[in-house]
């Protein structure tokens, strides 16, 4: 029977009758099969896919061409047309729409173009342009709305593709359209003399992490200012009376029950790149494990152990359960005489992001987990550790599940001050999108804020970058080549405010 509804055979309507009974199938209920009867009946009648062959670009193109050049008259009549070098660009993608069903079965009726923008030379940046939107015109009654389905999935697409600003210029009879999409007007421009509106659509990838991932924090733990005054909001907390550091991190259970010794490995990871973050060098770590079955346990201990032996940082004790479901939280100590704030930066004091860009995307954790310490040798990790202990930069905070970005904001707000980064300069493996780059767990990655002379020292196992700034206010800007600031963290990121 599935032979049967992959090849579009008719099926009938209603309950399945158990094979055994009849000798063969019953009919197939199909609304479990294929969903709601009256939405399939409401379906447009085209679909949207992505231009794959240079038949469907070639036909996308002579469709731009009969509107922007024979219709609008928007381009001069020469052989290019509306052609230019974006067209060119192997990273531009094509979105068409053809019409399904009908005397026009499978012709493109409707078009539109996204990339990388050309207004930036060097590599994908996260800074995307659409445009050439364009409908056939004897299409543009009987398909009404495909020009919004278009624009839709363009949206869709780039945010995908790693965009964090997505930019088009339109037609100013067309503002209004696009307004309704969800689109924002930056201002007037011009495109080949005829006056356009630059419009933006807002992508809120960075807010909604933040927000998913910290911003419950403040009204959560107001009452208990972790970490004493001065340290609120940090990755650890000084023993009072003591050079002791304490930091402990607990790994999301569902990580722990998919991916065991992984989880095991982040739990050592995590808590010693917290401890790094404050300048202290660790002493020792504790773990508190719990699965369903040894099997799972054991797997969630070899991560610890393999990771414990890589770093060199002793496993002291513990606490193990079994018959109950999975969770791992690990504690780690180490020494400090002076403990390097996140709160203690500054108006005016450089960003500087420092990110070990080995490695790659943790198998069934592309774009959110990447993996640059599993190969690493010992001395290469202790190296990395040792940086902010070395170099005691004025504030300091090791990247968290809130990305770069993120962690920036909560850097910034500690201190009492708003931050911007230049997109273009942050440290990024080649080939990554920036909006995944920006966004997820970096394995090993330190924001730090100091005075302007002292960056933080390059080595060999990681790269760094001043890439920032601190300056007055709340919340966190994306800083663009042309110079533009695109606000994506308003206000605190935890709410836990100032240390």
């Amino acid at each position: 029977m599935v032979g049967a509804l992959l090849a579009g055979d008719p099926v009938a309507a209603g309950p399945v009758a158990p094979a055994g009974l009849s000798g063969r199938p019953g009919p197939v209920d199909t609304l479990a099969v294929w969903g709601d009867p009256g939405t399939l009946r409401r379906r447009p009648p085209y679909r949207i896919e992505r231009a794959h062959d240079a038949a469907t670009i070639a036909a996308y193109h002579r469709l731009r061409r009969a509107v922007f050049v024979d219709e609008q008259g928007l381009f001069a009549d020469g052989p290019a047309g509306d052609l230019d070098e974006t067209d060119e660009d192997p990273r531009t993608t094509v979105l068409v729409a053809r019409a399904v069903g009908g005397p026009q079965e499978g012709q493109v009726i409707g078009g539109v173009r996204l990339g990388p923008t050309a207004a930036w030379p060097g590599p994908d940046i996260g800074w995307w342009q659409g445009g050439r939107l364009a409908v056939r015109a004897a299409a543009r009654q009987r398909y009404a709305g495909v020009g919004g389905a278009l624009v839709r999935a363009a949206c869709a697409h780039a945010e995908a593709a790693g965009a964090l600003r997505f930019d088009a210029t339109v037609q100013q009879s067309r503002e209004r359209f696009f307004g309704r999409l969800g689109w924002m007007t930056v201002g007037p421009t011009t495109v080949n003399g005829a006056p356009h509106a630059l419009m933006r659509w807002p992508i809120h990838r960075v807010a909604m992490l933040a927000a998913i991932t910290k911003a419950p924090l403040g009204a959560l733990l107001g009452g208990l200012r972790p970490g004493g005054t001065g340290f609120v909001g940090d990755d650890g907390a000084p023993v009072p009376g003591t050079d002791m550091v304490a930091a402990c991190d607990a790994i999301l259970p569902a990580m722990v029950d998919r991916d065991p010794f992984w989880a095991g490995w982040c739990g050592v990871l995590v808590n010693l790149n917290d401890l790094a973050a404050m300048g202290a060098q660790p002493l020792g770590l504790l773990d508190a494990v719990a699965g369903p079955t040894e099997s799972r346990v054991s797997r969630v201990l070899a991560g610890l152990r393999a990771a414990s032996d890589a770093f060199a940082v002793p496993i002291l004790g513990g606490h193990s359960q079994l018959g109950v479901a999975s969770s791992l939280a690990v504690t780690a100590v180490g020494r400090a005489e002076e403990p390097i704030r996140a709160g203690a930066g500054l108006p005016g004091h450089v960003i500087t992001v420092t990110a070990d860009l080995a490695g790659g995307w943790r198998p069934g954790y592309t774009g959110r987990q990447w993996d640059s310490t599993s190969t690493r040798r010992t001395a290469e990790l202790r190296g990395m550790l040792s940086l902010t202990v070395r170099h005691r930069p004025v504030a300091a905070k090791d990247v968290s599940m809130a990305g770069i970005v993120g962690t920036l904001g909560m850097l910034a707000e500690s201190s009492g001050c708003s931050a911007e980064i230049d997109v273009a300069r942050v440290p990024r493996p080649a080939g990554v999108p920036a909006g995944d780059w920006l966004t997820c767990f970096p394995g090993f990655a330190m924001v730090t804020a100091d005075v302007p002379e002292r960056p933080m020292p390059a080595m060999s196992q990681a790269v760094s970058a001043c890439c920032g700034r601190l300056v007055p206010g709340s919340g966190v800007s994306l800083l663009w080549p042309d110079g533009l600031r695109t606000p994506v963290l308003g206000g605190h990121v935890t709410g836990m405010g100032p240390a």
